[in-house]
């Protein structure tokens, strides 16, 4: 079966950095995409950085400059580098692929920024 786990959620303070992880397991061949999104408390999920099977980024204007996107296709697995990171990065946040006409999703990490 195919599942995502991500993982390197914790508490940093502001202006700390975070990495975070997902790793797709299962039968798994030739990835469409991977992404990042976020849930705040009482907010809707929020599109963050998604990065394609040929190496194609695209980030929200939320986190452009500050979180980098990058894959390891060997691995089936994305990351999310978070750089100066704010009060307001605090969330669940989740990871998604895009394989064979369906859409996957981890069951997310919280990212804590204190201030």
């Amino acid at each position: 079966q195919v599942r995502l786990m991500e993982s390197g959620g914790g508490l940093v303070q502001t202006g700390g950095s975070l990495r975070l992880s997902c790793a797709a397991s299962g039968s798994i061949f030739s990835i469409n995409a991977m992404g990042w999104y976020r849930q705040a408390p009482g907010k809707p999920r929020e599109f963050l950085a998604r990065i394609t099977g040929r190496g194609s980024t695209n980030y929200a204007g939320s986190v452009k400059g500050r979180f980098t996107i990058s894959r390891d296709n060997a691995k089936n697995t994305v990351y999310l580098q978070m750089n100066s990171l704010k009060p307001e990065d605090t969330a669940v946040y989740y990871c998604n692929m895009e394989y064979v006409n369906s859409y996957y999703w981890g069951q997310g990490t919280q990212v804590t920024v204190s201030s």
